[in-house]
């Protein structure tokens, strides 16, 4: 099998300039360039920059994923929106999580060391749109959303890289945003056990009284809010996020051991198991009662239609082809079950044995109906 790479980085704050693009166009003649982009694939070589370099000097996203499992994703932030120390409980030793200073920036890079992953493919029309679908992370993380990191803190539970007293280091994750679910999916964390996690429904900030909390705010620092949004700073939201947070507890630790988390999964799993058998028995119900209805629906009309049927059945017979034998065969077998249901089981067969003495030349026939 022929090696396959793909690299995806994005500029989010701020466009790339011409020189830029020209500096990225000298690493890569192939990939497709915008100012807001760099995306390239390669089935034989290797992409000739360093993505590391590369967020730090250009870029606030970047996605990478080789067809041999190899998965990374890394998030440029401002370093004075993100308080480092509070990243500090989700650091495992699993070590897929690395964290490093750029000048005034912050580098968050998630590279787990796998080797196989059945996660779906990025192919070149960017059909999955991985990167787009995890981009939202990125504005969480700067609201003080931290859930992305317990997600891979969770994958350290799964991975037993933590011992059941180990505690969560945040007090639930529910309700999981489609952000959150696409890195669960991208890096293969089990949906039993991030169901389990999310069953604390401590993130939404929608259920609180955010009317109290505004109104308790000091009118300087809420003239001090608007003046920004007048001038057009777009992290007032994110600030405010992250205080309504802060003020109801959000980003402190609390609660659940692994031992429950891996205790409630197993239930989760249990449940969902459940649920997918019940979900077939009740197909499977509905498809003999479709079955059903289609076999009255046929003998109805073959005791309707009278001697008709026989009819129709030497017709195909008379046809030669192995799909006219397997038409008259289906005739028979429909014919057979009218004949049970209305006691002229004798009759039938009278007929049926006629049929084969008179055509006990046209093998492939007889091995069709030699069952009746």
């Amino acid at each position: 099998m022929s090696e396959y790479q793909y690299y995806e980085f994005r500029a989010v704050d701020q466009q790339l300039t011409e020189d830029e693009q020209k500096e990225l166009r000298r690493i890569s003649s192939s990939a497709r360039i915008t100012p807001t982009s760099l995306i390239a694939d390669y089935q034989w070589g290797d992409f000739r920059g360093k993505p590391d370099e590369l967020m730090e000097k250009y870029f606030d996203l970047h996605l990478y994923q080789a067809n041999w499992g190899s998965q990374r994703l890394m998030v440029r932030l401002p370093r004075s929106m993100v308080r480092q120390e509070e990243l500090e409980p989700f650091k495992t030793e699993l070590d897929w999580l690395k964290v490093w200073e750029s000048g005034d920036n912050l580098i968050i890079d998630i590279y787990p060391a796998i080797e196989e992953s059945d996660t779906i493919w990025v192919d070149e029309e960017g059909e999955n749109n991985w990167l787009v679908r995890m981009a939202p992370l990125r504005t969480d993380i700067l609201s003080g959303d931290l859930r992305m990191f317990y997600l891979l803190w969770l994958a350290a539970v799964q991975e037993d890289c933590l011992p059941d007293h180990a505690i969560e280091p945040l007090p639930g994750i529910g309700p999981l945003s489609d952000a959150h679910y696409a890195l669960a999916e991208f890096f293969d964390i089990d949906c039993d056990l991030i169901e389990a996690a999310a069953s604390s429904h401590c993130y939404d900030i929608s259920a609180l009284p955010l009317k109290d909390f505004v109104s308790s705010m000091p009118e300087t620092e809420k003239t001090s809010l608007l003046v920004r949004v007048i001038e057009g700073d777009s992290r007032v939201s994110l600030d405010l996020r992250k205080q309504v947070r802060v003020q109801h507890g959000i980003s402190t630790s609390a609660g659940r051991t692994v031992g429950e988390l891996r205790a409630a999964a197993l239930e989760v799993e249990e449940q969902r198991r459940h649920a997918e058998a019940e979900k077939i028995r009740i197909e499977k119900e509905q498809e003999a009662e479709r079955a059903e209805k289609a076999r009255r629906e046929r003998l109805a009309d073959l005791e309707a239609r009278g001697e008709k049927v026989w009819d129709e059945v030497e017709a195909e017979i008379m046809r030669r082809y192995g799909v006219s034998y397997k038409n008259a065969a289906a005739l028979l077998t429909d014919l057979k079950q009218l004949a049970a249901e209305n006691g002229t089981t004798t009759d039938f067969f009278r007929r049926l044995n006629s049929i084969r003495e008179r055509h006990s030349r046209k093998p492939a026939l007889i091995k069709r109906i030699q069952t009746l």
